[in-house]
């Protein structure tokens, strides 16, 4: 599959490379994907609470920070009224910090459910927008197993998106407030050696700083395969989470296989995977903490000892030495903020990855329906259908190969009320036939004129039965208050399937309850509830039992008004309908 630039076509690969390579192409496209979101502004409203929230528990700490000097001084004056004024000033200043806190938390919940809500709407709307999901499984290996990431890659986007800015916002803050009482505070410092004095200006913000910076680096230079580590694992997983799913969803062909153990060996192959990258990310994690637990260590001492040749010099006071020691601290904790969030760095980055490759491989999918050498499809103006030199490619690149065929009529039309069947030479992929006029397979070159969507009915040979109630499954995808049970009851007897008349708000597998002729009879039954204009059907009649063949095909010889293409052969359908032969052949050169 491919897209068209300026410089040519390009396919989906190139264009999951291109985007894997740039970081700053991701964040473009998740900055695209929330300023598009229906709940833009409400997220918007929570950030700014946040931002305010933010600011005053900055303002709350400093004056925390302020306190430290009178109530240790008071400690070491032994100064009891004193003392316990302190006390019921740090009552007041924790308290407001308390509420702060707990409305913080709050809206860092609100904001990051809101985050998720807005991502995965987005994701799920743009893969299922347009056919996208289908192209994108025929193009790519990315629309084999999406699940991980509409549902996790997604979830850790949104909520770690939201912790981590809430994070680097709040240690901005501390930073800008505390740099400066730190610096204050360290004019204050006077170093003495012998009879000579000096001062460093900022001598404890530039120990802060690098002291932080250290710890920084050796975390880039330890930790800097996180991201690529955390992108397997996601990989790994879903792969994973797709062999079991794929096992339960075939768990009757695979127990009269006796394929247990098949099946066995191949998840616990893919098993393996999963393992084999969580213990390299294990290693990767456990060498970090090193860095990260080491210099956290160190930080309990290191400000008292980097201030302490100047409370031994007896030019601050104990008090001013605790409160010089925490404003270090918060100077510092700010400053390591990198540090102390690398692994969730790496993690984030991971995801976004992940998510914003799928998203931009979704409209690639838009892309390459406008390129040259595809089967146009295009609406007929007068309602009827028609076929201008169609020829089909077998292959995904529409390279050349001997499986592409053509109609032997090159130009075929079929007016409004007309029944036909398309059948072909052996070994014409007669499926490929029916994606093109369902618009699922662009490869090849024609023509295609097609009645109105909301007119027309594709039948497939194997339908899809979603999960719900039987009234809900007989109205897909319309909404099953649109027919009255009265009507199901009608449509289920003329198909022969009275006995489940009783049965419409029941909810099963309907899948593994109903054989394949009473699947097909449900997928008549909703074509007579819809009672649509135009029906293409392809070997829908195919290897069912002769009654229901028979029976199936009478329904549709009792619509006169509707316009039948069958694709396939039956003849219970050409009896019952006297529909004229529409024949596919393969190609000798087929189609680039």
């Amino acid at each position: 599959m491919t897209s068209e630039t300026s410089g040519g076509p390009i396919s989906v690969d190139q264009i999951v490379a291109a985007v894997e390579g740039s970081f700053r192409r991701q964040i473009a496209i998740a900055l695209d994907s929330f300023w598009h979101s229906a709940i833009r502004n409400r997220i918007l409203v929570f950030a700014f609470a946040l931002v305010a929230v933010i600011l005053a528990t900055a303002y709350g700490t400093v004056m925390l920070n302020h306190w430290n000097a009178p109530f240790y001084n008071s400690l070491e004056q032994r100064n009891l009224p004193a003392f316990l004024q302190e006390l019921r000033n740090f009552a007041v200043i924790a308290g407001v910090l308390l509420v702060l806190n707990v409305i913080q938390a709050w809206l860092n919940q609100m904001t990051a459910l809101h985050m998720r809500e807005g991502l995965t709407r987005d994701v799920i709307d743009q893969w299922l927008a347009g056919r996208r999901a289908f192209r994108l499984s025929m193009a790519s290996p990315l629309g084999v197993n999406p699940d991980q990431r509409l549902h996790e890659d997604a979830r850790k986007l949104a909520e770690m998106t939201t912790s981590l800015s809430i994070g680097l916002f709040n240690a901005t803050i501390l930073l800008v407030s505390f740099i400066g009482v730190l610096w204050g505070l360290s004019s204050d410092l006077v170093f003495k050696l012998g009879d000579w004095s000096f001062q460093i200006p900022g001598y404890m913000v530039w120990g802060a700083i690098l002291y932080a910076l250290a710890a920084s680096l050796l975390s880039r230079l330890v930790g800097h395969r996180l991201s690529n580590l955390n992108a397997e694992r996601y990989a790994r997983e879903a792969d994973l989470r797709f062999s079991l799913m794929r096992a339960n969803e075939n768990l009757d062909a695979i127990a009269v296989a006796r394929g247990e153990d098949a099946e066995k060996r191949h998840i616990h192959e893919t098993l393996d995977g999963v393992l084999g990258s969580i213990r390299n990310l294990a290693l990767a994690l456990t060498n970090l903490t090193w860095v990260t637990a080491g210099f956290g260590w160190l930080a309990i001492i290191v400000p008292i000892l980097i201030a302490s040749p100047a409370y031994f010099s007896g030019t601050i006071t104990f008090g001013g030495l605790m409160m010089a020691a925490a404003a270090f601290t918060q100077v510092y904790s700010a400053l390591r903020w990198y540090v102390d969030n690398f692994g969730q760095i790496a993690d984030w980055r991971a995801a976004l990855l992940r998510v914003t490759v799928f998203r931009a491989a979704l409209d690639a999918m838009d892309n390459a329906e406008q390129m040259p050498g595809r089967i146009e499809i295009l609406p007929s103006e007068d309602g009827a259908l028609r076929l201008r030199g169609l020829e089909i490619g077998s292959r995904l690149q529409g390279e050349n190969n001997g499986g592409a065929f053509r109609l032997v009529e090159r130009d075929v039309e079929i007016a409004p009320g007309q029944h036909v069947m398309v059948n072909g030479d052996q070994g014409v992929n007669r499926k490929l036939f029916f994606n093109a006029l369902a618009g699922l397979w662009p490869f090849g070159k024609g023509k295609i004129f097609l009645p109105a969507a909301t007119d027309i009915l594709f039948i497939p040979q194997i339908g899809y039965l979603p999960e719900g109630s039987l009234r809900s499954l007989l109205a897909y995808p319309l909404a099953s208050a649109n027919f009255t049970d009265s009507d199901m009851k009608l449509a289920l007897e003329k198909v022969g399937l009275g006995n489940l008349g009783g049965r419409l708000y029941e909810r099963a597998r309907w899948e593994r309850l109903l054989d394949k002729d009473e699947q097909m009879a449900l997928a008549f039954a909703n074509m007579l509830l819809r009672k649509p204009r135009w029906v293409v059907l392809f070997d829908v009649l195919e290897g069912l039992e002769p009654d229901t063949e028979i029976r199936l095909a009478a329904l549709l010889g009792e619509m006169p008004d509707a316009s039948l293409l069958y694709i396939g052969r039956s003849a219970a359908f050409a009896k019952a309908t006297g529909a004229r032969l529409v024949h596919l052949e393969r190609m000798m050169d087929p189609p680039r």
